[in-house]
C-alpha cells in the first residue's frame, strides 16, 4: 500500500466491512471501524489493479503446432464414445529422427488444456471453457513428434470411478458394450484398448489412470508425485494430482513418460532429480536381461488381499500372474503394512475437503500457473442448474467437505499427518523389497448403473473399488497397472470375459524398477489366455 486513502467511488462501505466480519464470525470495535473500512477500502483497490493486469501466459507456438480439423466426433467415428472432440495438431517443422513419439497418435484427456480446443471436463455444469494455454504434457507430446489426434472423454468433473457419469453419455467398456469401462480417464482407456490412438494421456487423484486400465485391459502408470509437471491440467486436490501414461504396452509406457517426466520450472510440486532417466532408452538397451530377475524381491502386499468385496477369482489370477515372477528368478513375500487397510480412510480425509476448498474458493499456497479461465467457472457459487447437472461423486465431495470444515476443522491436518506415516510403511518396505504388489482392482467390471439410479445405488456399484489404488495418491509412490487375464463377467451375458491385472508399486523416483518387473511379466506371459 501506498496510501490509507481510497479513492471517492470505492464501494466498500461500513455496511460491506460489517458484512465480511459476519462472515469471520468477528465484531470490531466502534472505534476501530472507520480506520479498518478504509484500510479495506484500498485493498479492494489494489485488487482491482492486480486484475486489470494482462495475465501470464505460457507462450504456445501456434504456427509450429496448428490446431486443425478441430470439430465434435459423429456417432459413426466414436462408437463408445470415448472421443469428446476431434483435431490434428502436429509439429510443421521436418521430423527429427530422434524424436520419441514421431508418427504416434494420442487422445489428450478432457480435464488436460489445449490452446484453443473446447474443455468440457466431463460436464455440462458449465460451457463454453476453451483454454489459452497449452498444458506442459501437451506441448513435450507434440515436441516429440505425436500428433493429437483428438481429447477423450471423462468422467463429470472427474469425480467418479465408474464411466456412466460424463455429460456426453456413457463410456462403453472395449471388451463389452453395456459395462463399465472405469473411470475418470475412461475415453483414454477406451480408445488405447481399440487401437484407436497409440497412446493417451490420463490424470489420476484415486486411481483415475489405473482403474480404466485395469478394466480395459492396458498399461496405465500414476508416477511418482511431481515427475511429470502436472501445469495446464485441472486439478481435483493439488496433493493427490498425478498425470502420466496409457498405453498398450510397457515398452511404449516407458517411453511416453521419458517424453513427459521433469520439472517445467511453472508446477511448484516437480522435484529437480540430479539425473532424468531415460526410461525406455534403459529397459530396451538390455534384451539379454529383460527376463532376468534373479536377485530381486517382491513383496504381496497382505491387506491388499483381505477386502471384503476381493472377488475370489481375481485373487486367484493375481497369485497365478505374481508367481510367473519366480520362474524369472525374482523371490516372492507376503508381507503385512498394516496402514494399508486404513490408506482408503486417510485419503478421503484428505481428498473431501481438499476437493471442497481447491475448487471454493480455489487453490492456494501455491507456485504455479492457474488456469484462470476455469478457476472462474468452477469456483463459482453453485447455482441449483448447475449443482443438478453434477454427478453424485461430485455432490459427495462438497456436501462431505463443506461438512468436516465446520465440524471436524483438522481434519485434513490429521490426515495429511497420517499420510507421512503411511508413506513410511510403504518406504519401509520397499527398503526391503524392489517393488510390492496388489491386484489392481477387486473386481471385474460390472455393468453400468441403471438409468435413473439414485446416489446410494451409484455408490455401492464401486464400494471398495479404490482400495489399492488411492492409498499411492495419498503417499506419491508410483503404481503401473498391467493386464494379467481374462475372466468370466459376474454380469450379463454368458461367456463375456473381461480384462483383470496387477498393480506394481515402487519407491519414489523407482519408476525403472516398476517398469523392469512389468517388461518381465509382460514378454513371458500371454495375459488374454490367462
Amino acid at each position: 500500500m501506498l496510501s490509507v486513502l481510497p479513492k471517492g467511488n470505492n464501494p466498500v462501505t461500513t455496511e460491506v466491512l460489517r458484512a465480511t466480519c459476519r462472515d469471520l464470525g468477528i465484531q470490531l470495535h466502534d472505534y476501530d471501524e472507520e480506520d479498518y473500512r478504509r484500510l479495506l477500502a484500498v485493498y479492494h483497490e489494489l485488487a482491482e489493479d492486480i486484475m486489470a493486469m494482462e495475465d501470464y501466459l505460457p507462450q504456445v507456438d501456434l504456427e509450429r503446432f496448428p490446431r486443425e480439423k478441430v470439430h465434435h466426433p459423429s456417432p459413426k467415428e466414436n462408437s463408445h464414445n470415448a472421443w469428446a472432440v476431434r483435431c490434428s495438431i502436429k509439429d510443421q517443422q521436418v521430423p527429427r529422427g530422434d524424436q520419441l513419439l514421431s508418427g504416434k497418435t494420442v487422445a489428450i484427456k478432457d480435464m488436460i488444456a489445449i490452446k484453443d480446443i473446447p474443455m468440457t471436463y466431463g460436464t455440462d455444469s458449465f460451457t463454453d471453457y476453451v483454454p489459452d494455454i497449452d498444458a506442459t504434457v501437451v506441448s513435450r507430446v507434440l515436441e516429440a513428434g505425436g500428433e493429437i489426434v483428438g481429447k477423450s472423454t471423462c468422467e463429470n468433473l472427474c469425480h467418479d470411478g465408474l464411466s456412466h457419469s460424463a455429460a456426453s453419455g456413457i463410456v462403453e467398456n472395449p471388451y463389452a458394450i453395456g459395462f463399465n469401462a472405469g473411470g475418470s480417464s475412461s475415453g483414454s482407456a477406451v480408445l488405447v484398448a481399440l487401437r484407436e490412438v497409440d497412446f493417451a494421456i490420463g490424470a489420476d487423484q484415486g486411481g483415475s489412470i489405473r482403474i480404466p486400465s485395469a478394466n480395459c485391459g492396458i498399461v496405465g502408470l500414476k508416477p511418482t508425485f511431481g515427475l511429470v509437471p502436472y501445469t495446464g491440467c485441472g486439478s481435483g486436490e493439488p496433493t493427490h494430482d498425478h498425470v502420466g501414461p496409457m498405453t498398450n504396452s510397457v515398452a511404449d509406457n516407458a517411453k511416453v513418460l521419458q517424453a513427459i517426466a521433469g520439472p517445467d520450472g511453472l508446477d511448484d510440486r516437480c522435484t529437480y532429480l540430479p539425473t532424468l532417466p531415460k526410461y525406455a532408452d534403459n529397459l530396451l538397451e538390455m534384451p539379454n536381461m529383460a527376463k532376468n530377475l534373479h536377485g530381486w524381491k517382491i513383496g504381496i502386499i497382505s491387506e491388499a488381499l483381505t477386502s471384503p468385496v476381493l472377488d475370489p477369482r481375481v485373487k486367484a489370477t493375481f497369485l497365478h500372474a505374481t508367481s510367473q515372477l519366480t520362474t524369472l528368478g525374482a523371490t516372492l513375500e507376503h508381507i503385512s503394512i498394516p496402514l494399508h487397510a486404513k490408506a482408503p480412510l486417510i485419503w478421503t480425509g484428505i481428498s473431501r475437503p481438499g476437493g471442497h476448498l481447491n475448487r471454493h474458493p480455489g487453490a492456494f499456497g501455491r507456485r504455479t500457473h492457474a488456469l484462470l479461465g476455469l478457476d472462474a467457472v468452477l469456483g463459482e457459487p453453485f447455482t441449483q442448474d448447475a449443482w443438478d447437472k453434477m454427478y453424485v461423486a461430485s455432490h459427495t465431495v462438497h456436501l462431505n467437505g463443506a461438512y468436516a470444515l465446520r465440524r471436524f476443522p483438522h481434519l485434513y491436518a490429521k490426515s495429511a499427518n497420517l499420510s507421512r506415516a503411511l508413506r513410511d510403511a510403504y518406504d519401509g518396505a520397499l527398503k526391503t523389497y524392489d517393488v510390492l504388489l496388489t491386484p489392481t482392482l477387486p473386481f471385474l467390471a460390472r455393468r453400468h448403473p441403471r438409468e435413473g439410479a439414485g446416489p446410494l445405488e451409484s455408490v455401492e456399484r464401486q464400494l471398495g473399488l479404490t482400495g489399492n489404488t488411492c492409498p499411492f495418491n495419498a503417499t506419491g509412490h508410483p503404481a503401473l497397472a498391467l493386464p494379467v487375464g481374462m475372466l468370466e463377467a459376474e454380469e450379463g451375458k454368458e461367456g463375456v470375459k473381461l480384462p483383470t491385472s496387477m498393480q506394481i508399486v515402487g519407491p519414489w523416483w523407482g519408476e525403472e524398477k516398476v517398469y523392469r518387473v512389468a517388461y518381465a511379466w509382460e514378454l513371458t506371459n500371454d495375459w488374454k489366455s490367462m
